[in-house]
């Protein structure tokens, strides 16, 4: 398990491959976010993306899914204050393969059991196209 005192600043990790299906981008909208981009196929092919796309609180999930699966769950992280510079740069379509990409841009104690991390996290596809980025605040266990 990996403790605050492991993690360094300039510390960088890719991990993880998600496929996005159009079931999933138009079930997850129908429940959070039901704008015709996301929920309806014709509606979508007429508006600027040409096609259905992902809300980009769904891509916020997926990079979520693959960070926990790709980093978290093996490691003393606590649970995150918050996101700063949240973005979402490209669409997320259906098809597309997502993975994530870290870096740890700070560190500091935070009290005496726990620091804080800030993590850059860029979410990109298979053609490189960068999908999401965001600095995540997390707090990490410290020994």
């Amino acid at each position: 398990m990996e403790y605050f005192e492991a993690l360094a600043v300039g510390d960088t990790d890719s991990f993880g491959e998600y496929e996005v299906t159009a079931e999933e981008v138009t079930s997850f909208a129908g429940q959070y976010d039901p704008q015709p981009i996301h929920t309806d196929p014709e509606a979508a092919a007429a508006s600027m993306f040409g096609e259905l796309v992902a809300s980009g609180w769904h891509t916020a999930a997926m990079t979520m899914r693959l960070l926990v699966d790709g980093w978290l769950t093996d490691s003393r992280a606590l649970g995150a204050l918050g996101v700063d510079s949240l973005r979402w740069p490209e669409p997320v379509r259906p098809g597309d393969r997502l993975s994530v990409s870290t870096e740890i841009r700070e560190k500091e104690p935070f009290d005496d059991d726990r620091g804080r991390v800030a993590i850059e996290v860029t979410t990109t596809t298979e053609r490189g196209d960068t999908v999401l980025s965001m600095v995540a605040q997390v707090l990490w266990e410290r020994r």
